[in-house]
């Protein structure tokens, strides 16, 4: 039997590990809204993650890489073994080398950082699942530069810009305040600044509060001492 030129194109079924709400609740309402794409899997955390994958496979999956209950890192080699033809597509705040080279190492296809918009990702995942490898500029520098043995540069100091509130943040965790501290002080919760707290870390290029404080001071963002 003749395939009917008309037939419907099944679409992309996509996942989604994020543990931010806000972006969860943008990533959901962009992907549902487009036409071919079908939300088929969230998950807020890496525990969840693991155990939604015999749930149901999806052809493209968005993956946090700092997850409140451990690394995102675990779900790129989960699902790379048991949907090897899953296009696994980091979505992050984490620009730093260890990070980007684990994350391909384990089965990522693509690489971005969480200053991508939105509408953009969801044309990135597209992208992926058409075979290609969406990466932000900064990532594939770092890339390059492993390859032609080179480290990445840093942004020029000063470069790096962080919103009133980031700058708050910052602040009180070089004081030494813990994230339920940090929120009783600003009236917020801890949920929220430790949003905050994966923002400046991605803007900063670093993976601990130690690492923050300190390239916040050699960029003059916060006093020295």
């Amino acid at each position: 039997m003749l395939m009917s030129a008309h037939a419907p194109v099944a679409a992309i079924r996509v996942g989604v590990v994020e543990d931010d709400e806000e972006m969860m609740r943008a990533f959901a309402e962009h992907i549902s809204a487009t036409q071919g794409l079908k939300l088929v899997l969230t998950a807020a955390n890496r525990e969840e993650a693991l155990q939604r994958l015999g749930e149901c496979e999806t052809d493209v999956l968005l993956v946090d890489i700092g997850l409140p209950d451990g690394s995102g890192l675990d779900v790129i080699e989960a699902v790379a073994v048991r949907w090897p033809n899953c296009a696994i597509l980091v979505s992050t705040v984490f620009g730093d080398e260890t990070s980007v080279f684990r994350a391909i190492e384990g089965g990522a296809r693509g690489y971005l950082l969480k200053d991508v918009d939105t509408a953009q990702l969801v044309n990135e995942i597209r992208t992926a699942h058409a075979g290609g490898s969406p990466i932000s500029a900064l990532v594939a520098r770092k890339i390059l530069g492993r390859l032609t043995g080179k480290r990445a540069e840093h942004a020029p100091l000063g470069a790096v810009k962080l919103s009133p509130r980031e700058q708050e943040v910052l602040r009180l965790i070089s004081k030494g305040f813990t994230d339920e501290e940090t929120a009783r002080i600003l009236d917020s919760s801890k949920h929220t600044v430790r949003t905050f707290v994966r923002r400046i870390y991605g803007k900063l290029e670093v993976n601990s509060r130690m690492d923050a404080v300190n390239e916040a001071r050699k960029r003059g963002l916060i006093p020295r001492g």
